[in-house]
Order: C-alpha cells, then sequence, then structure tokens
C-alpha cells in the first residue's frame, strides 16, 4: 500500500540569501514536485541552478488532490509563515531557512534606505548629522528614563528609537561623495573593539575579576587612542555631575595625585544619603543666584587644569 500524498510548505527568511536553505529543506527540494505561485521568488533561480524544477501555479493544490506517494513542495513568499494555508489545508510546514540573531537589523536599514530615496519621505531626506544631534539626546534620556521606571516594554520601545538614531547618522555617512561609512562598517568597528578590548575572552590573557578587567580595559583605551593624560578623550559637553563622576574615575585608575578642596558635608552613609546632599546643594545654589550646573561645570574644567599639571609636574 503507498503512502498518502503530501502537501509541504516551504518557509524561507528574506533575510538569508537564496540557496542557503537547511538539509531537510533540500532533501524535500530533490524529493518532490516543486511549485511556487510567483516566478520571482527569490529562491527560484537558486533551486533551479541546483537541477531541481519548478514550476508556477496560481496556488497550491490541495493536499488531499496530492497523489499518493507523491510530494509536493509550495514555495511560500519569503517571509510568510504560512499559517492561512496551513489551517485550510492541513498540510505540513517546514522551515528552509531562519533569520540569525540580528536578521531584523537588515529590516531597519532597507526601511531607511526606503525613506531616504528618491519618492521617501520629505522630512527624513532634508536631515543632517547636526539637526538629528537634539533627537540623539532626546531618545538617550528617554532610555535612561525607561530603564530607571523599570518598564520593560518602554524601555525595548525606547532602546529601538536609540538604534534608529544610530541608523540614521549611518545612513548619511554613507551618502557623502567623499569617504563615505556605512552602518557595516559602524558594526564591523564596535565588532573589532569589542574582540581587541576583551583579551581575556578572546585571547590568551588571564582576567579573574571585573576589577581585572576594568583596569585592563582603560590601558587598552588609552594605548589604542594615544592619550596622554588621564582626562583626554572625556566629552566635557556631557552633564556637569556625571562629567565630575567620570573625571574622578579616570583620574583614580591613572594614579595621578591631584588635591580636590575638601567641603564640609553631612553624614553619608546609603545613596538616599547623597542623592538628598546634592538636592540640598543645587537647592541652596539657586538661593544664592548660582546656577549648579555652570558651577560644577567649572570645577570640573578646573580639576581637568589640576590634572595636566600633576601630570606634567617633574617626579
Amino acid at each position: 500500500m503507498s503512502s498518502p500524498g503530501r502537501l509541504v510548505l516551504l518557509a524561507t527568511s528574506p533575510r538569508v540569501a537564496p540557496g542557503l536553505l537547511s538539509a531537510a529543506a533540500w532533501d524535500l527540494l530533490r524529493a518532490g514536485r516543486v511549485l511556487v505561485g510567483d516566478a520571482s521568488h527569490p529562491q527560484v533561480a537558486a533551486v533551479r541552478a541546483a537541477g531541481v524544477e519548478v514550476t508556477v501555479v496560481p496556488a497550491p493544490p490541495a493536499s488531499a488532490k496530492v497523489p499518493a506517494g507523491e510530494v509536493v513542495v509550495w514555495l511560500l513568499p519569503p517571509g510568510d509563515d504560512g499559517v492561512e494555508l496551513v489551517g485550510g489545508l492541513g498540510v505540513e510546514m517546514v522551515a528552509g531557512s531562519q533569520d540569525l540573531p540580528g536578521g531584523r537589523l537588515l529590516d531597519l536599514v532597507a526601511v531607511m534606505d526606503r525613506l531616504r530615496s528618491p519618492g521617501g519621505c520629505p522630512w527624513d531626506a532634508e536631515q543632517t548629522h547636526r539637526s538629528l544631534a537634539t533627537y540623539l539626546l532626546e531618545e538617550t534620556y528617554e532610555t535612561l528614563e525607561a530603564i530607571e521606571a523599570g518598564d520593560d516594554d518602554d524601555l525595548r520601545e525606547e532602546l529601538g528609537d536609540l538604534l534608529l538614531q544610530v541608523v540614521f547618522h549611518a545612513r548619511l555617512a554613507q551618502e557623502r561623495p567623499s569617504e563615505p561609512w556605512s552602518i557595516d562598517d559602524v558594526a564591523a568597528g564596535i565588532a573589532a573593539k569589542l574582540v581587541r578590548r576583551h583579551p581575556h575572552v578572546f585571547a590568551d590573557v588571564h582576567a579573574p575579576t571585573a576589577s581585572d578587567v576594568g583596569d585592563r580595559w582603560e590601558k587598552l583605551k588609552r594605548a589604542e587612542k594615544g592619550r596622554e593624560s588621564a582626562v583626554d578623550g572625556v566629552p566635557l559637553a556631557q552633564p556637569a555631575l556625571s562629567l565630575a563622576a567620570k573625571l574622578v574615575h579616570r583620574v583614580e585608575k591613572s594614579g595621578v595625585a591631584v588635591p580636590v578642596r575638601e567641603m564640609p558635608l553631612p553624614p553619608l552613609g546609603t545613596s538616599d544619603d547623597v542623592g538628598d546632599a546634592l538636592f540640598a546643594l543645587a537647592r541652596r545654589a539657586r538661593e544664592l543666584g548660582v546656577d549648579p550646573e555652570q558651577a560644577l561645570r567649572d570645577a570640573a574644567r578646573r580639576y581637568v587644569a589640576a590634572v595636566h599639571a600633576a601630570e606634567s609636574s617633574p617626579g
């Protein structure tokens, strides 16, 4: 007695190159009669190049009409999961190719290409690195707010908005008439940097603790950038409080002895104590008519000058 006929829907990802199919998919294609609804399906040329005949028909047959012992393979449109057909035909599903992790990033690159191409969005077409700068800052703060709120849905959305800014800036650079670079260059650069900065993972360097990793990271970074001062590379335009914290961190890591003017402080034991003290100081500054942000920024610049002086002093 012959086995019943089989109708198999073959699903493929539009983010995987045509022809890069699973072994199970190729076994089916070579064993069955291959049908497709559109001759422009990207897999058609690759399948035919492998010696498999592909026939274009308006629709897949009902599973009951597949002759006994025969296998009919229907090439689903790229990205189609076949849910609608499965319910109506009682058929099998096989994944011919699946997205690798990060595959959806290609969709974002494609959307940005559409927005910036002729016939796309007029607003997007007018943007520059400088005009987008305010949005980059705004999305960064919104992402931080989502983290503080502990809302996963908001965080996922805000990370998407932040990622858009990266892709947008990379697209602008790609369109330059001279020395262009693209999102691939951005990704390649950070991937290479991560490998380079993690020799304890990708090479044979021993760094058993997080502290060891941090110390080595700073040393590698300083050597790569050719920095002569512990404070070189610290962006002075960042908010004053984070600037002060970053400067102190860098200088402590470098071991440079820099005197800091000591001020009387209330007892500090917890993060709440620190926060309350900073808030009270900001309020007192306002009472004195002093902008606390600018005052701290000025202090940070004095600290930078003191660091440079300490580094250049003999002995």
